[in-house]
């Protein structure tokens, strides 16, 4: 691959585009099926680096998936619960989802599993989901007592009962307990310990864990109780992803063009759609038709937005805010630190490189556009600071993207459909 991707500049984009299927959904349905008793068929499936860490290690813990149609179509052969493997060492790369979902599965298991990821991977997280885990009867616990990966599990089953998470630092956490929860020997129950970020994530995770079958009550906000009964096989159809259609809405924001991506609609499963009313504010059109969303115009002004539930679109935002009147700020955020990069930071150093002036604040950024100027952009690995900056190369020529693979992570083919909607300038 090459290691750096000059962005030419276009007019104003036109196109209409089927992102491929949704990360975040594609996961939440290999858990589900995985732990299904039988064949579960999932259409419309994401194949990427994050989905395929997940089967990969789903195939090492014994658990057969096998992939069509260039892996838009996954059957999953679930064993009802049980992991046949007793031993396993899983690498999750950088992917979250993987990480998070599949310590708490593991620990249904019996046997000692063992999970890694890159240099990243461990540097992010996991202390409070282990000790979540370890209030349900788990022995699992960070290798290097660091409350971070590699994360080891020696699995005897996983009792159930009550558990505690907290909910400020990822809604992976809770969503990994809930997924694991319809396997266990008694019934769970899970309450939210201080603020929940991402809340739109956990109601997807409900919602596909209801296609499966389970049976999920949430009796007062933020405490869900979760029955034993385990999962159903299903045939399941997965939506485009959200976060990566907002790279085309940001597209006709950023050149004043007319984007179409197929496939959703405002009732998505993904908080991510409500990218649009953003956009909305800033002076676009948007328009929800029947077969999918259509954005068009050119983002006229800046805003003032909380995008705790969206934070994955926050660098696509970033970059559309350089093209508007004034200031905008994002804010409820501080929890973008602790993804594939430290994303307010990053955000930050390449805006300015860019001639923005850029606050950095705890928990957001405060953009006020400049001047704007060709650049250089790191992407540290991190496939949305590749995806979303090199939209502003749509229209501030000398952008460079270093590192344009790392798109590979949730979306191998954007560049190739970027090309398609400024092909038709």
């Amino acid at each position: 691959m090459i290691d750096k991707l000059v962005i030419q500049p276009s007019g104003p984009v036109r196109g209409v585009i089927r992102p491929p299927g949704s990360k975040s959904i594609t996961n939440r349905a290999l858990v589900c099926g995985a732990l299904a008793p039988g064949e579960s068929v999932l259409e419309g499936a994401l194949a990427s680096e994050d989905s395929q860490v997940m089967i990969d290690s789903l195939r090492r813990l014994g658990i057969a998936v096998r992939a069509e149609d260039e892996g838009r179509r996954l059957i999953v052969g679930g064993q009802g619960g049980r992991i046949p493997a007793s031993q396993a060492e899983l690498y999750t790369a950088n992917s979250g989802t993987t990480m998070r979902f599949l310590t708490a599965m593991v620990c249904l298991g019996r046997g000692v599993y063992r999970l890694d990821g890159t240099p990243r991977m461990r540097e992010r997280p996991i202390g409070d989901l282990l000790e979540a885990l370890g209030q349900l009867g788990a022995d699992a616990r960070s290798e290097q007592n660091n409350g971070c990966p590699p994360v080891l599990v020696r699995a005897q089953g996983l009792r159930g009962g009550r558990t505690e998470v907290a909910g400020q630092i990822s809604s992976q956490f809770l969503s990994a307990l809930l997924m694991a929860a319809p396997c266990t020997k008694q019934p769970v129950e899970i309450v939210l310990r201080g603020t929940l970020v991402s809340r739109p994530y956990v109601d997807m995770t409900l919602a596909v864990m209801r296609s499966f079958g389970a049976h999920v009550e949430e009796p007062q906000p933020c405490r869900f109780l979760v029955q034993p009964t385990g999962y159903q096989a299903c045939e399941y159809p997965i939506e485009p992803d959200a976060s990566a259609a907002s790279y085309f809405f940001g597209a006709a924001a950023i050149t004043g063009g007319q984007v179409t991506v197929e496939g959703l609609s405002p009732h998505s499963l993904q908080g991510d759609v409500a990218f649009c009313q953003c956009l909305r504010q800033m002076g676009c059109q948007v328009e929800y038709g029947p077969t999918g969303i259509t954005v068009s115009g050119r983002a006229q002004h800046g805003i003032d937005v909380d995008m705790n539930a969206m934070s994955d679109t926050v660098p696509t935002l970033a970059a559309v805010a350089l093209v508007a009147q004034g200031p905008t700020r994002i804010h409820g955020v501080a929890h973008m630190r602790h993804k594939e990069t430290d994303r307010i930071a990053a955000l930050a150093t390449e805006l300015r490189k860019l001639g923005a002036s850029v606050e950095e604040m705890p928990d957001g950024l405060l953009i006020q556009p400049g001047p704007l100027h060709g650049a250089e952009i790191e992407t540290y690995n991190d496939h949305r600071m590749a995806m979303s900056l090199a939209l502003v190369g749509l229209v501030v020529p000398g952008v460079v993207i270093r590192n344009p693979a790392c798109t590979a992570k949730t979306y191998p083919g954007f560049f190739d459909d970027l090309a398609k909607i400024t092909r038709n300038t």
